[in-house]
């Protein structure tokens, strides 16, 4: 049985203030304004979702994705310090997952760093693969960024290796959509 509980919702404003304190924490200067979250949470294109603690609903991760076409961008993901290492990231990678089957997504797409190699761990093991760099992307310190897409996740061999992934997850975390 899962030792932690999260609860997965659309992001609302009343998130905004929780969300921009794990933004400060965990990207510093460089990080999001609580204005840039409040433009996306009005783009039609966007998806946001919120990672809440199901015994308190303290905001504890969230993720974004825009949908283009057949595509999905991922556009963000961050956990609070507070609550690493307990499977939080992966849940909200799962529901950018099955946002995609939801609305007939084919693809994933995403910019990551070379350095940020527990990511990097994450995206390959449900998939994704590096197609490429983009040389200086991130503005703070001019690092490059690695492109990584999935195949199309309606193809046999991605859907079952989700599925293998989703039931080791849930072993390790309780997950309820809102």
């Amino acid at each position: 049985m899962a030792d932690f509980k999260v609860k997965i919702k659309r992001m609302e404003k009343g998130d905004l203030d929780a969300i921009e304190q794990i933004e400060i924490a965990s990207f510093g200067q460089h990080h999001w304004s609580k204005e840039s979250f409040a433009t996306e949470l009005n783009n039609g294109y966007a998806r946001y979702y919120v990672a809440l603690n199901a015994e308190n609903d303290e905001v504890c991760g969230y993720m974004g994705l825009w949908h283009i076409l057949d595509e999905a961008h991922f556009s963000t993901l961050s956990v609070s310090p507070n609550y690493r290492r307990r499977h939080i990231g992966e849940a909200l990678f799962k529901r950018l997952v099955d946002d995609c089957y939801e609305n007939m997504i084919k693809y994933i797409t995403l910019e990551v760093r070379v350095s940020n190699i527990p990511a990097q761990g994450l995206y390959t093991k449900y998939g994704m693969k590096n197609l490429g760099t983009r040389k200086g992307y991130y503005q703070d310190n001019n690092e490059d960024a690695y492109i990584m897409w999935t195949e199309n996740i309606f193809y046999d061999k991605f859907k079952e290796l989700y599925k293998t992934n989703s039931e080791d997850l849930v072993k390790k975390i309780e997950i309820e959509y809102l």
